[in-house]
């Protein structure tokens, strides 16, 4: 998880709290949360990148849509980044 930018762990946290979630869905979960526009060209190669990572599966729902999944070892960087920062951030 050291290795990723703030905006590939952003990535992985939608990931994980949608169902099976397509890029244009991922999109504007982000716009929503950053108050402003995600370039595809931002979005998709980024996305690649966590699945050369195997931190995400990437499966086709038809020719034009694809969508993803979290991998397991995608959680569990998930997990021990949210223990990390327990740590040093009380809930």
């Amino acid at each position: 998880m050291y290795d990723l930018t703030g905006f590939q762990r952003d990535l992985l946290y939608v990931i994980a709290g949608l169902d099976e979630p397509h890029g244009l869905a991922i999109k504007e979960e982000l716009e929503n949360y950053y108050e402003s526009e995600v370039n595809h060209g931002r979005l998709y190669p980024n996305l690649d990148t966590l699945v050369e990572k195997a931190l995400i599966e990437k499966g086709e729902r038809d020719r034009r849509t694809n969508f993803y999944t979290l991998t397991k070892r995608g959680q569990r960087e998930l997990d021990a980044r949210k223990e990390w920062e327990a740590q040093y951030v009380s809930a």
